[in-house]
């Protein structure tokens, strides 16, 4: 599974996001230039992003985003399905295995599934808050659980 730069980015604006929560509203370009994203490739994401209630927006001249909730109601795995759509490692985990005419028979089924599970488990088991918990910690912008 590879995650794409939409499922990246959204990560990175959200955590920038978080990282400013108390300054109030915060514009996409001062977003972009932090994190080195074009404004317009952010532009493409706040859509998804706001169809989902995770931002709140305000327009006009203090204009901006912020988050809805806390940073440690977001998890990384609910992030990326929103960007990526699934998290899978294959496509016959989209729906339901039993659609597939070889589930029954299919030898590879139980690795692939267990696989997803390890996935799942381990992005819906980091949130935003832990990620920058981690960074204040650490000094680094690593993660490691």
């Amino acid at each position: 599974m590879k995650i794409s730069t939409k499922g990246r980015y959204a990560l990175r604006m959200l955590l920038d996001l978080a990282q400013h929560q108390n300054e109030g509203y915060i514009a996409l370009k001062d977003i972009a230039s932090r994190q080195s994203i074009s404004k317009k490739y952010l532009e493409q994401i706040v859509p998804i992003l706001n169809r989902s209630d995770i931002l709140n927006t305000n327009r006009g001249y203090q204009g901006g985003y912020r988050l809805a909730k806390t940073p440690d109601k977001y998890t990384v795995g609910d992030i990326l399905r929103l960007t990526e759509g699934t998290l899978s490692p294959v496509a016959c985990l989209d729906r339901d295995p039993s659609d597939c005419v070889r589930s029954d028979e299919c030898l590879t089924l139980p690795v692939w599934i267990g696989l997803k599970k390890a996935i799942c488990d381990y992005l819906d088991g980091i949130t935003l808050q832990d990620i920058l918990d981690n960074q204040i910690n650490s000094g680094a912008d690593n993660y490691v659980i």
